[in-house]
């Protein structure tokens, strides 16, 4: 019997140990728990911290709930504007070099882009007396609202965000993300580098803006240098619209002193998580119109049939 309850006893003992060393062991992966917490926390904030950095308003009222859509799931619209400040040494506010409206469509997998004429013909929806002007003006006069407005109206669509981006963020962005792949529309030498037609090439950020800047030595002005940085834009959604990268703070710190957005940090998770299959099919487009000289000002005029093509274009795939 004395046997057995030693054995009885050992066993107990036994037991007793195992249950102690398995609460060590959860204590343990609970500290470790709470400390990843703590610093995925920690992280967290920091990233909100850096995209507040970047977020300021149009300070208008939007023409419909653009949160709302997001939570939805409904196809969005961004508009895309290019500065030229941060170029070649420049620091003023400059005027958007590039104008481009983005609409994203998780349900049809497309994203489609539409480049707008940096000298098209507009009128300015709150300064009457200075219109009509060139659209690339509009941020000059009015900033990031005025553009949106002009926007809106010459196009009847809703905008419901906008990136702006200067030339030295849009440099350092493609650097971040180790560069883009384009392929090239033309054979052409610009500032020291040479694109061969239907050659593709991966750019570092310096080259991709080589490839995107030329503009006299196209054989289509204007329109070509917009197809090519539709390219470069459309390269680098490809590799940047992703939680890899949204979640990137060095991404996020690198391009916030060169961007402006009314896209808070959530609504950028929100884009990485829910929409990044909209880059399936990517549909590419401009407004086209025709240069005329108006009282010593050239201008391009894109007739109301082509801004009705345009319109029909964009409506459509802001549809589920």
């Amino acid at each position: 019997m004395a046997s057995t309850h030693n054995e009885v006893h050992h066993h107990r003992h036994h037991r007793h140990h195992r249950r102690h060393g398995w609460r060590i062991f959860w204590s343990v992966v609970g500290i470790l728990i709470l400390i990843a917490i703590f610093f995925a926390g920690v992280a967290w904030h920091n990233l909100k911290l850096t995209t507040n950095n970047m977020y300021n308003s149009t300070g208008i009222t939007k023409s419909r709930d653009a949160n709302k859509v997001l939570a939805q799931k409904r196809p969005v619209s961004i508009l895309l504007l290019g500065t030229d400040t941060g170029a070649l040494g420049r620091d003023y506010k400059g005027r958007t070099d590039t104008m481009m409206i983005m609409t994203l469509n998780p349900q049809k997998k497309t994203t489609t882009i539409v480049s707008l004429p940096r000298d098209m013909k507009v009128n300015l929806p709150d300064y009457p007396d200075d219109s009509p002007a060139k659209i690339n003006a509009t941020y000059t006069y009015g900033g990031v609202k005025e553009s949106v407005k002009t926007v809106q109206k010459h196009f009847s669509i809703p905008i419901d965000y906008y990136v702006l981006v200067n030339m030295g963020g849009l440099e350092k962005a493609i650097n971040q993300v180790g560069g883009v792949d384009v392929k090239s529309p033309l054979t052409f030498d610009y500032e020291g580098v040479h694109f061969t037609k239907g050659q593709t090439y991966h750019l570092n950020g310096s080259n991709a803006l080589k490839f995107s800047r030329m503009r006299y030595d196209d054989p289509q002005g204007d329109y070509g240098r917009q197809q090519r940085q539709r390219l470069v834009i459309t390269a680098l959604l490809k590799k940047s619209v992703s939680y890899k990268t949204v979640l990137n703070q060095r991404f996020l710190r690198t391009i916030s002193d060169s961007s402006q957005t009314d896209l808070t940090f959530n609504n950028m998770v929100t884009l990485a998580k829910d929409y990044r299959g909209s880059n399936a099919k990517i549909v590419q487009d401009h407004a086209q119109g025709h240069g005329v000289e108006e009282d010593g000002q050239d201008y391009e005029i894109v007739p109301t049939s082509e801004q009705q093509r345009v319109t029909n274009l964009l409506q459509n795939s802001l549809k589920n």
